[in-house]
C-alpha cells in the first residue's frame, strides 16, 4: 500500500526553490528561509513567481514528487513532469477505450453517479446534524432531486444527455449550499458558483481547492500508469488533464465541499483571511492560505474505511486508490469501475 507523505507549500511570493544534496531549499532575496529533505515529500505546491531550479525539477521527477506551480492568487499555472510512467500496454488500452463511445458513456456514468451520490450525502449529513438550523423543506427537496438524478444517470443514452443531468444536479446542489453555511452567513454568503474569477470568499476557496484536488488526481493517475490528459467525459484539449477532471468529479463533494464548509462552520477561516481586488476578484491572503492548507493536510491524514476495499486508509490516499481501481477496470481486471461512494 502506498504511504502518504508530506506536502510542502511555499507561500512566500519571492521565494525560489533549489536543490542542495537531498534537500529542497527555499531562498528569498538570497537568504535561506527553509529546507526540507526530499524523501519526506509526496508533493510540492509553489505559490511564487520565481519558480524552481531545473535541477530540483529533475530530482522531483526522478523521485515521483509532484511539483506544481500556482500564482500567488492561487490560480494553477503548471506542473513539472518527468518521463511518463507505466506500461505501454495499459495506455494503448486506455486510448482505445476512450475512443469507444459505448464504453466511455458507461464509465462516465460511474463518475457522475458517484458525484451526485456524494453531493446528496453532504446535504443529508447537514440535515441530520443541523436540521433545526436550515431550511429543511428546501434541503429535503434537493435531496429527493439528487436521488432522482442518480436514477436519471443510468438512463442517459449519450454523453450530452449525461452532461445535462450532471449540470441540473449541480445547480440543485449549489442552490442549497448557502444553507449549509451556519456561521458568519453575511461574510460567507454563497449565491452561485462563480469560477473565473471568484467574486466571493466561498468561491475563492472552492476554486483553489478544486485545482489542488485536480493536481492530486493527475499525480495519482500518472502513478498507476494512466495518461491524465486522455479524458473519458471531459473532452481532450491541449494542456488540460481531462481524465484527472473525470476522476475528481466523484470526490469534489466529500473532499473539497465538506472541507470548506467545515472550515467556515468551525471558524478555521475568518473574514480577515481574504483580500478583495479592484477587479472584483476575491482571494485568500497569505495567512488564509497557510491556515487552510494546514487544515487540508490534517484532513488528508484522517483515516476512513474505504467503501469498496473495506480497509482503513488515509483520506489523502483516496485519489490514488481510485486511480488504481480505474486502471484495473481499463485492463479488464474488474468488470466495472467502483466509484467512491461515501456516507
Amino acid at each position: 500500500m502506498r504511504h502518504l507523505r508530506n506536502t510542502l507549500y511555499i507561500f512566500t511570493e519571492n521565494a525560489y526553490l533549489s536543490l542542495d544534496g537531498e534537500n529542497v531549499v527555499a531562498k528569498a532575496e538570497g537568504a535561506e528561509i527553509g529546507r526540507v529533505p526530499l524523501h519526506t515529500l509526496e508533493s510540492i505546491f509553489c505559490f511564487t513567481y520565481p519558480g524552481a531550479s531545473p535541477k530540483l525539477m529533475s530530482a522531483c521527477s526522478e523521485r515521483g514528487i509532484a511539483l506544481s506551480f500556482f500564482d500567488p492568487r492561487g490560480r494553477f499555472l503548471a506542473r513539472s513532469c518527468g518521463e511518463n510512467q507505466g506500461n505501454i500496454l495499459l495506455r494503448r488500452q486506455q486510448y482505445r477505450l476512450a475512443d469507444d463511445d459505448v464504453w466511455s458513456l458507461e464509465a462516465a456514468k460511474r463518475f457522475i453517479a458517484g458525484k451526485v451520490f456524494n453531493a446528496r450525502w453532504v446535504v443529508e449529513r447537514t440535515l441530520r446534524d443541523h436540521g433545526l438550523r436550515v431550511d429543511e423543506e428546501a434541503m429535503r427537496g434537493v435531496s429527493r432531486h439528487l436521488a432522482e438524478s442518480i436514477n436519471a444517470v443510468e438512463l442517459c443514452a449519450d454523453i450530452d444527455s449525461l452532461r445535462g443531468v450532471e449540470g441540473d444536479a449541480a445547480a440543485a446542489y449549489y442552490s442549497v449550499f448557502d444553507e449549509m453555511i451556519l456561521r458568519e452567513k453575511d461574510a460567507f454568503h454563497f449565491c452561485e458558483r462563480v469560477r473565473r474569477p471568484p467574486t466571493d470568499r466561498v468561491n475563492a476557496m472552492l476554486s483553489l481547492f478544486y485545482s489542488v484536488l485536480a493536481v492530486d488526481c493527475a499525480s495519482a493517475l500518472e502513478g498507476v500508469g494512466l495518461d491524465p490528459y486522455c479524458g473519458i467525459m471531459h473532452v481532450d484539449r491541449p494542456g488540460r488533464r481531462s481524465l484527472a477532471l473525470d476522476l475528481m468529479e466523484e470526490l469534489r463533494p466529500v473532499f473539497v465541499d465538506r472541507f470548506i464548509l467545515t472550515a467556515i462552520n468551525n471558524r478555521v477561516i475568518g473574514v480577515n483571511d481574504f483580500e478583495a481586488l479592484e477587479s472584483g476578484e476575491v482571494r485568500l491572503s497569505d495567512q488564509g492560505r497557510k491556515v487552510l492548507f494546514n487544515a487540508w493536510q490534517e484532513r488528508k491524514r484522517e483515516q476512513i474505511t474505504h467503501p469498496y476495499l473495506k480497509e482503513k486508509v488515509d483520506w489523502g490516499l483516496v485519489p490514488h486508490i481510485q486511480a488504481l481501481l480505474l486502471a484495473r477496470f481499463i485492463r479488464g481486471d474488474l468488470d466495472d469501475y467502483p466509484a467512491f461512494l461515501w456516507k
